[in-house]
């Protein structure tokens, strides 16, 4: 991941940083305490999804101090337009989800229609617990009601890039969470 120091000046596309590398790095070391507390004695799943929650997952599972498994799976969803376009599984969770207790790491929680998704196809294997852990909530423009038992951070509407949410494939590695000015992400004419 790029350090602070690397990035002497902002790209021209990012408006603002929104989250500090230093917030984000406390609030996923509490965010660790309290799945720890909570699964300690249970051996979770933990299961990140692609690509956005990489960089999050990884940070996460390093402040868990229980034993876990650790898998991921990645949907392609994300069109501009999420209510019209089919939500298509291209890496699916392996093995047996019976009785196991399984914790779904998010980068972010808009719209909930992805979630969703996520959640009623693990929800029919059969868990013993399943529950979603995100990093940014935008309940604001939820759709579908989605409990969550974890969240880092409540966000604005906001087109945010950064620690794994990218702008057409670029962005991900920036260790803060920053806005991209809106002329910057319109699409070109």
């Amino acid at each position: 991941m790029t350090t602070l120091s690397a990035v002497k000046t902002l790209p021209p596309e990012i408006g603002r940083i929104v989250l500090e590398p230093e917030q984000i790095e406390s609030r996923v070391g509490e965010l660790g305490k309290e799945i720890s507390r909570d699964y300690r004695g249970r051996q979770p799943l933990v299961v990140g999804v692609l690509k956005g929650a990489a960089l999050f997952t990884s940070d996460l599972v390093r402040h868990l101090t229980i034993p876990l498994d650790l898998d991921f799976l990645a949907v392609s969803s994300y069109s501009g337009e999420p209510d019209i376009q089919p939500i298509q599984v291209l890496k699916d969770v392996g093995g047996d989800l019976t009785d196991r207790h399984v914790l779904i790491i998010e980068d972010i929680v808009d719209t909930g229609l992805t979630l969703h998704f996520l959640v009623e196809r693990l929800r029919a294997r059969k868990p013993a617990s399943l529950e979603v852990c995100t990093l940014l909530n935008r309940p604001d423009l939820r759709l579908v009601d989605i409990p969550l038992a974890y969240e880092g951070f409540e966000v604005a509407q906001e087109f945010l890039v950064g620690y794994g949410l990218d702008f057409r494939e670029h962005f991900r590695d920036l260790p803060f969470i920053a806005s991209m000015r809106r002329q910057d992400r319109e699409p070109a004419e």
